[in-house]
């Protein structure tokens, strides 16, 4: 179900909508400062869709982005998104606007136009969606070239991590148990939280291990479950979370010094270093299939190819080639309800045998023996009420 953006009248009778500019250039930044009725104003180029619905969830009156949505390179998901949703979308208005507009204030937005009080600030141009619809098309022909550099970066990626995807060499041991047992990532994806909600049956009979990769985390204690492990990378859980998880997993760059280890190891958290150019989804899926895990369940992830082009970073290539490491344990969440209907239970069987007794009973009395035990068993009632 779409959420409709809160949106606020512009002020005496001026065309347009008005809300408080939350300013950031890293749109990951401005999502947690972000209220309903909102204007997000960022520089995104090609915004992906795990972004753009982050947005909408938020419930944000408009996007504005100083960077194209659509750049021609290949067609990104997430201005489409955002316009299906009702969002008002207003992009190109260039870097140096972001300083014009400032954070925090009221603006007003009417045809590409930001405007603060009666000034105008940064001039854009309004994305409709038959405009979206003509640059997607265009942007299609962009895919070749995407692929060329895809295979280019996947190369890359092998040759400086090779010891990791081939030999296991580097990964952290956890103190959860593992190995044998079935282990469900989850990842703060495009429609995690329903998928979550569809494998409601798999989590309460087969008690896997959860993993929670960033966002992933908080979607599993929202639900009502407690991560096992949780692997972080740059914004971290509240304290409580880490706490809770037996694991926690810190993906890094090799070589770097991170100031969260001490920060984390002041919480009282003992945090695992996990050195690698791997995204922390993978890092999740990689520290699954180390420890032998009997099947992992992915949720939220990225499976197609238009998700991948999507994600527009070399950390696309870590993706691909972690899928070839872990296909043979790996089902994506959104599977699992077609392929486990759950456990055989005792009442399950009563059923059956119920419905055998019912058949066996039904053949017996067309029979000529059947008629005759049914006419005793009549005779005998009506003795017992006479």
């Amino acid at each position: 179900m779409l959420k409709i953006p809160v949106r606020q009248r512009s002020a005496a009778g001026l065309p347009g909508i008005v809300g408080t500019a939350r300013v950031e250039r890293r749109t990951r930044q401005v999502l947690p400062r972000l209220r309903p009725g909102d204007i997000a104003v960022v520089d995104h180029v090609d915004l992906d869709r795990t972004t753009a619905q982050a947005l909408v969830d938020a419930e944000v009156a408009a996007v504005v982005n100083a960077a194209p949505m659509v750049s021609g390179r290949y067609p990104s998901l997430g201005p489409q998104v955002l316009t299906d949703a009702g969002v008002r979308v207003v992009d190109g208005i260039g870097v140096t606007a972001l300083a014009a507009i400032g954070d925090g204030r009221v603006v007003r937005l009417h045809e590409g136009g930001v405007y603060v009080g009666d000034e105008l600030v940064a001039q854009g141009r309004e994305v409709d969606p038959d405009t979206l619809a003509a640059e997607l098309d265009l942007a299609r022909s962009g895919l070749a070239s995407q692929l060329e550099t895809f295979t280019h970066n996947s190369t890359e990626f092998l040759r400086r991590e090779q010891d990791l995807l081939l030999h296991g060499r580097g990964v952290p041991r956890l103190a959860t148990k593992v190995e044998g047992r079935p282990v469900v990532v989850v990842v703060g994806g495009h429609d995690a939280e329903r998928e979550l909600a569809g494998i409601r049956t798999f989590l309460r009979e087969q008690h896997p291990v959860l993993i929670g990769v960033g966002a992933g985390a908080e979607l599993l204690r929202a639900a009502g479950h407690r991560p096992d492990v949780i692997v972080i990378e740059d914004e971290l859980p509240p304290a409580k979370a880490l706490r809770a998880a037996r694991d926690v997993v810190v993906r890094m760059d090799r070589g770097a010094h991170r100031d969260d280890l001490d920060q984390l190891e002041r919480m009282g958290v003992r945090p695992l270093r996990f050195e690698s150019a791997a995204t922390p989804e993978d890092a999740g899926l990689i520290l699954a299939d180390a420890a032998d895990a009997a099947v992992i369940v992915g949720v939220g992830m990225h499976a197609t190819l238009d998700d991948f082009l999507d994600r527009q970073r070399v950390g696309l290539a870590s993706t691909y080639l972690t899928r070839l490491k872990v296909g043979h344990r790996l089902v994506d969440a959104a599977a699992v309800p077609y392929l486990y209907s759950g456990r055989v239970r005792p009442w399950h069987l009563l059923l059956v045998m119920l419905a055998g007794l019912v058949a066996l009973a039904a053949a017996v009395a067309v029979t000529p023996v059947g008629q005759e035990w049914a006419d005793q068993l009549t005779d005998t009632i009506q003795g017992l009420f006479s």
